[in-house]
């Protein structure tokens, strides 16, 4: 369609989504992801170095096993308040603007946690580190699933969000060396970095067309959208013709209790159940794993770091293979897929631990392969919770769901303490191997199916 014919159109919230679903996937998306991306590779960072600096931080400030589970269930109580109320905010304020906001907290607290002279001040800092933490990853999500044209929707998004599981697995990298050679704080500094890319995101990554048009901003998304159009067809490239399947977008102002209205309460209830079996699991192994290694294995701090790699190394091809599966097949075969073949390998080590300890190999190998089917939820559920609602209130409705994978974070390392201090390893992931085929069944009865539908068709 030339310029002249698009300018023929009327500027409606109708148009504004029909010209981004014919969008194609260029220069101008690639940039704008990897900013976006990079942003996330460093939540990843932050999120899970407490991983990694706990080993040592156990022997410094002498951490009994309640102050551990405290500790990374603390962050995750900042996460959850983070979810909830900056996603509110990206309702009101905009996407790209409380992004900004996010990465901004993360990175100076990145700094506070580095100076931590104890364990209270440490604890208090990933506190307020969590509420950017918990907020970033839905906002971005969202951000992507409203730029993102609906045939390739669910792969790039998931291609995005397995950004995180490289952030996992370059943490484990990183910690490796800088751990024994720098010091734990280092690890902090590291995650810094984020402050400054907050700069770069603000001058480079636009506002959501989709959002400004929710908000009658009507001139500055055409606008937005103009550049946008202008670049994906510089050289001559003609953009396809305007879809015709954009239906009417109800205009109304969406609040709390639209989450729970007949049209959404079944979709709400869903995503809550499948984030929270998705974080018992996925969070469960990667927070605890390298403290597993260290308490009942007694492995040597380079050891430990290192079979902690292999299993970050193994899930960062999982979200990476789940990417490749969703729009394929589907949303709910691969998440089913996903919870079943986590849980299978953890059912194994509690088998396995009937006739007394794991061999530390055979520990190594089975939570590598969990991970690697879980890593694909932990990168495709965000592909999901936004799509189930409509603009108004994308934001808040995965924002919201989001706080259940910090629900169960806050509460699945005090459960893993009292399981391990009572009933030993083999129980723990006897429990995780549960959550993940309760999350298979939950899949089952109740997710929708979502592949290759426009936003404003599955959100009627």
């Amino acid at each position: 369609m030339s310029q002249l014919a698009i300018s023929a159109v009327p500027v409606s919230e109708e148009a504004i989504s029909a010209r981004i679903e014919r969008l194609p996937v260029g220069g101008w998306y690639r940039r704008i992801m990897l900013i976006v991306g990079t942003a996330g590779f460093f939540d990843a960072f932050d999120a899970i170095s407490i991983a990694f600096v706990l080993p040592v931080l156990i022997g410094l400030w002498h951490i009994s096993p309640g102050e551990i589970g405290a500790l990374i269930s603390i962050g995750y109580v900042g996460q959850l308040l983070g979810a909830v109320g900056f996603s509110r905010l990206a309702e009101s304020y905009g996407r790209q603007r409380v992004l900004c906001w996010t990465i901004v907290v993360i990175g100076l607290l990145s700094i506070a946690c580095a100076l931590a002279w104890n364990y209270q001040s440490l604890f208090w800092f990933r506190f307020v580190q969590g509420l950017g933490l918990g907020a970033e990853v839905p906002i971005a999500a969202t951000y992507m699933n409203e730029l993102t044209r609906h045939d390739m929707r669910g792969r790039m998004v998931a291609l995005f969000q397995s950004i995180f599981a490289f952030g996992v697995m370059a943490t484990a990298l990183v910690s490796i060396w800088v751990v024994p050679h720098l010091g734990w704080n280092r690890m902090f500094i590291i995650g810094a970095i984020p402050a400054i890319l907050a700069i770069w995101l603000r001058r480079l990554v636009p506002e959501s067309p989709r959002w400004l048009a929710s908000h009658g901003r009507l001139d500055e998304a055409d606008t937005t959208l103009q550049r946008i159009e202008d670049k994906a067809s510089a050289g001559g490239v003609a953009l396809p013709p305007l879809p015709m399947n954009i239906p009417k977008i109800v205009k109304q102002q969406a609040g709390w209790l639209e989450l729970f209205g007949s049209a959404y309460l079944g979709r709400t209830l869903t995503a809550w159940a499948m984030a929270f079996t998705t974080s018992i699991v996925g969070y469960g192994l990667l927070a605890w794993l390298p403290t597993i290694y260290r308490t009942v294995y007694h492995l040597p701090l380079d050891q430990n770091l290192r079979y902690s790699f292999i299993s970050y190394f193994v899930g960062l091809f999982g979200s990476l293979f789940g990417a490749l599966l969703i729009d394929r097949f589907g949303r709910r075969p691969s998440y089913i897929t996903a919870f079943v073949g986590a849980a299978l390998p953890l059912l194994s080590v509690w088998w396995i631990s009937r006739d007394g300890q794991v061999p530390i190999e055979a520990m190594v190998a089975l939570a590598s392969v969990s991970l690697f089917f879980i890593s694909i939820l932990l990168a495709g559920i965000y592909v999901y919770m936004p799509e189930i609602y409509p603009t108004r209130m994308r934001a808040l409705g995965s924002g919201t769901a989001s706080a259940w994978l910090r629900i169960a974070s806050i509460v699945g390392p005090a459960i893993v303490g009292f399981i391990l201090g009572s009933a030993g390893l083999g129980s723990v992931f006897l429990f995780f191997a549960v959550a993940g085929l309760a999350g298979a069944l939950i899949v089952f009865l109740f997710a929708i199916e979502t592949k290759g539908k426009v936003l404003e068709e599955i959100s009627r």
